[in-house]
């Protein structure tokens, strides 16, 4: 099952919208401080309704301790970027995949971009006859599930059906 990454998160409810993802697609969440706001902020665990026991969640004191259980686990860093080239409808995802999302002010560091197995983007559209882009990203939540139900469902992992 991929694995979700938050890179310094900032703002309680999209990190509690996130673990809410989680929880309801059975994937690890992975928190790399620092972060924007205390783990056990009240916005933080509403977003996350009474979801918090179905998540498994790990966080890590910096960057390279994350880099460590990375190393440790194996698998691939998938860094999702609106700087990047390549569409993550056209990736093939696999089981073992970290899915890296940046701070939701200014991304990831390129350094950091630099060192992924990959960098993927969401498509978006473009204002009318200008080429320019209309908006520059998604929020936080919204990309992380946009991008992990791809993956499940190219892994066949979207579920049984079950309501």
């Amino acid at each position: 099952m991929p694995r979700i990454v938050l890179f310094q998160p900032q703002i309680p409810p999209n990190t509690g919208n996130v673990a809410r993802t989680c929880a309801a697609t059975g994937s690890e969440l992975h928190l790399i401080e620092p972060l924007g706001f205390s783990i056990s902020d009240r916005h933080l665990r509403r977003a996350g309704l009474d979801y918090w026991p179905w998540v498994a969640l790990q966080c890590h004191a910096d960057l390279d301790c994350f880099q460590g259980e990375r190393q440790r686990r194996g698998g691939r860093l998938v860094a999702l970027s609106s700087q990047a080239k390549a569409a993550y409808t056209d990736f093939r995802f696999r089981p073992d995949d970290w899915l890296l999302f940046g701070r939701e002010t200014d991304g990831l560091p390129n350094a950091l971009q630099a060192s992924a197995d990959a960098r993927l983007t969401i498509p978006m559209a473009r204002k009318a006859g200008t080429g320019e882009g209309g908006v520059r990203s998604l929020n936080l939540s919204v990309s992380v599930a946009v991008v992990l139900f791809e993956a499940l469902r190219q892994l066949g992992a979207c579920g049984d059906g079950e309501s």
